[in-house]
């Protein structure tokens, strides 16, 4: 394969190498790198090759077959060759006629060329001739003529300062103040050389005279108020040609423009301050005025009074104001600082300073005032909520700010507009954050009222909890990604100013991610924890409002603050390596408030149920009672409360692990027999006995579990339950060992210590803690009681089933 890749490209390097020699052959050319290699016959290539060596060369060293492959050899290469050369004949066929063509015109026209040089080389030798003659003829008259000459021209002049005053009153006249001022000017040095001069000294003094009219002219032009900028700097141009002191031109220059500047600011203060350009009216004055305006249609009268909007306040401004600054400034430095006059350079320079730091100062001054009313007017639109309205009025407020920088640079002026644009962000900003702190309040608000409003099937109110969650928690996500994305607009890239280093770096780090994402954040879970310390105050949140609010946390805790940071870090594009409150921190956060609010809601309740439960114990007196008959109302009413708290609970939470429970029968058997060694109690019950008992009660409670009844709760409706029912059987027992109980106080009290076992053990994780928590009580009833005589449980039973 090498071998044949190798002969693949020699062959090619021959074929090219002929087709060079072919084309040098045509055009004449010779190949100078052979010229020093010896002549070689043999070479079938070269230049000295003899066909009869080479072929008797061939028969001595080659075989027949050798040979017969040499000559096919031999002529497939001509074959080549031939193809080659008529290839080359034809790519190059109309580059040969085109040349042709070429080389044939321009023979013509060098032709023509020598024709025209040989006639031109005859019209100067005749030219030479002519000049030559008329030198020698005018040779003796030439200092005559040249004398003449200047003669001639010292009368124009003469005749031109003869005429010099009526020329100057004729332009006066006209109002061409231009043409009179260069005619003056072009004059003003020989008049005063020759005033010495009586005929001089008229012309002189004629034409101070009316030159002093034009001075006063130029000035009462350049004090009207109705002359355009183009006009004033026309008349310090002219003033200044007529050796007017230039810091007093500086000066009134200055104070015109700043009546026109001061104008726009007045138009400006009462866009931003309507009453302070108000006038006082006599009564006079107002009859007329509404004598005038009877006719007005309340859409017009509406269109006068009505407010200019930010966007067209910025572009008033930016217009009329910053326009005329423009204009002055950049008439000013034409005139005063980048003047270029004949007087003494060390003079001129120090003229430019004085007029330029004038200039910087009376810029300055008026920028501060105009910067002043742009920020009154950003500061008018804290209440507006449309956002794209603003960010235009500072895109275009930023961008004209730009051309009077760049006329003086060195005032900085971009800056302190870039320092506008950033407070005007910042205080977005904050007005977005108060948004989201009023918009929680309104649904928190919502909520309230549509728990608290009446409605006619008592569940309603539960069924709604789930969806009042999920409306309240969409309405915040979707007003959070909606002020994300009026905020974004401030970093648009067609704005000027979001390439700035601020709303590259600090407005989306600080300003929307720390003040306005992590701020609201925050603000929510300190809001949700005031409820829980202001709870059972008058006014107090409601206690599904607080079970609500722990659910939110919740869903925050897991999705929700994740997806709304990362939501926020793509949409301003946030550098991971910024140091800013991480989203698993805000998590943290809002799982603490979730099980802080949860464990107040189970305070509250419990502290519900066992306000009824402490008021039937207080206002009953269990001496005197009568024999139970039934199970007293507030049992069942604690029954009806705990269920419709698990009702309420579970549309908001999982039901959570329990223990495994007995069944029914056996958990009654036990309780039964429970109940009948209690029974068994002799009827001459003395206080050793009792003494005994209470001894047995207390080593019991030894290898007992510590029940712990204000413990953190789970997030999970059986936990929940069982926290509010330790607190209320809790409530229960401790009233229970302040009271003194009469036999039928102490059998009432089992009656209704059966009823909420029958009821209530369903609703807690291990029914052994009620079961537990009711023998308490009952034994503690049993210890507080005159006459300990318990009822049987087949009479409790059949009480508790028939209640």
């Amino acid at each position: 394969m090498a071998s044949s890749e190798k002969m693949d490209d020699a062959s090619e390097e021959i074929r090219r190498r002929r087709k060079h020699g072919m084309l040098k052959l045509y055009y004449g050319m010779e190949d100078t790198s052979k010229e020093n290699q010896d002549s070689n016959p043999i070479d079938i290539n070269g230049a000295q090759f003899d066909p009869q060596v080479y072929l008797s060369r061939l028969m001595k060293e080659k075989r027949l077959n050798e040979l017969i492959d040499r000559e096919s050899d031999m002529v497939k290469q001509i074959r080549s060759l031939d193809s080659d050369m008529q290839t080359l004949v034809y790519e190059n066929y109309n580059k040969f006629i085109s040349a042709t063509d070429t080389i044939r015109k321009m023979k013509n026209d060098f032709k023509k060329m020598e024709d025209e040089m040989d006639r031109l080389a005859t019209n100067m030798d005749a030219i030479t001739e002519f000049s030559a003659g008329i030198s020698n003829t005018l040779q003796e008259r030439r200092q005559q003529i040249s004398k003449l000459s200047g003669v001639h021209s010292l009368l124009k002049k003469l005749q031109f300062l003869f005429e010099l005053p009526a020329r100057l009153k004729k332009c006066i006249e006209m109002k061409a103040y231009g043409q009179a001022v260069r005619y003056y000017a072009k004059t003003r040095a020989v008049l005063n050389q020759y005033q010495h001069m009586p005929s001089f000294h008229g012309i002189q003094q004629d034409c101070s005279e009316i030159v002093a009219e034009l001075r006063s002219k130029l000035r009462e032009q350049f004090r009207d108020k109705e002359s355009t900028p183009k006009q004033l700097a026309e008349c310090v141009d002219l003033l200044l040609q007529l050796k007017e002191p230039a810091d007093e031109l500086c000066d009134e220059f200055l104070a015109r423009a700043q009546e026109k500047l001061d104008e726009d600011l007045s138009e400006m203060s009462a866009q931003v301050n309507p009453t302070s350009v108000l006038e006082v009216s006599t009564p006079e004055d107002e009859m007329v005025e509404s004598s005038e305006k009877t006719d007005e249609r309340p859409s017009e009268k509406y269109m006068r009074n009505m407010p200019m909007d930010i966007l067209e306040f910025i572009h008033k401004g930016c217009t009329s104001f910053l326009g005329n600054i423009c204009l002055v400034i950049a008439s000013y430095k034409e005139l005063f600082v980048n003047r270029q006059t004949h007087s003494d350079p060390q003079e001129q320079e120090q003229l430019q300073e004085i007029a330029h730091s004038k200039l910087a100062e009376f810029v300055k001054s008026r920028m501060e005032q105009y910067f002043s009313c742009v920020e009154l007017r950003i500061q008018a639109e804290k209440e507006s909520v449309e956002n794209s309205m603003l960010v235009r009025a500072l895109d275009r407020f930023h961008r004209r700010l730009q051309a009077v920088d760049k006329l003086l640079p060195e005032l900085n002026i971009i800056v302190r507009g870039t320092e506008i644009v950033a407070n005007a962000a910042r205080e977005r900003s904050l007005f977005y954050l108060e948004g989201l702190k009023n918009h929680f309040i309104e649904c928190t608000t919502d909520v309230r009222q549509k728990l608290c409003t009446p409605r006619l099937i008592g569940k309603q109110e539960t069924s709604n909890l789930m969806d009042m969650l999920t409306m309240m928690s969409s309405s915040i996500v979707e007003q959070m990604k909606v002020v994300l994305a009026n905020l974004q607009g401030f970093t648009s890239s067609d704005l000027t100013f979001a390439n700035t280093a601020y709303f590259q770096g600090t407005f989306c780090v600080h300003d929307v991610r720390e003040v306005v994402v992590v701020g609201f954040l925050k603000y929510l879970f300190k809001a949700s924890c005031d409820l829980c310390e202001r709870s059972g105050e008058k006014g107090s949140a409601p206690a599904a409002i607080i079970l609500l609010l722990s659910r939110l946390h919740m869903d925050f805790s897991n999705t929700t603050i994740s997806q709304i940071v990362t939501t926020a870090d793509n949409q301003f594009s946030l550098d991971p390596r910024c140091k800013v409150t991480p989203a698993a921190d805000l998590a943290t956060k809002a799982k603490k408030t979730a099980q802080k609010l949860l464990n107040q809601y189970v305070q509250i309740q419990g502290l519900q149920i066992s306000q009824m439960l402490r008021k039937s114990v207080e206002t009953r007196d269990w001496l005197n009672t009568i024999e139970p008959r039934n199970v007293r109302a507030v049992m069942k009413r604690v029954v009806e409360d705990v269920t419709a708290i698990d009702t309420q609970v579970g549309h908001l939470y999982e039901e959570g692990v329990r223990k495994a429970h007995s069944s029914d029968s056996s958990r009654r058997l036990s309780l039964s027999s429970a109940r009948h060694h209690k029974k068994e109690m002799p009827r001459n019950y003395t206080p050793s006995t009792n003494f005994d008992n209470s001894l047995m009660t207390n080593i019991q409670k030894l290898f007992s579990e510590r029940i712990e009844i204000f413990s953190a709760v789970e997030f999970s409706k059986v936990s929940v339950l069982t926290g509010i029912i330790k607190i209320s059987l809790k409530t229960l027992l401790e009233c229970v060992r302040l009271r003194t109980f009469g036999r039928y106080g102490l059998q009432q009290m089992q009656v209704d210590t059966h009823y909420l076992d029958m009821y209530i053990w369903r609703f807690v994780s291990d029914e052994n803690l009620v079961h537990f928590l009711l023998d308490e009580i009952v034994g503690s009833t049993i210890h507080r009681c005159l006459d300990p005589i318990l009822m049987e449980p087949s009479v409790i039973e059949v009480i508790c089933e028939r209640g």
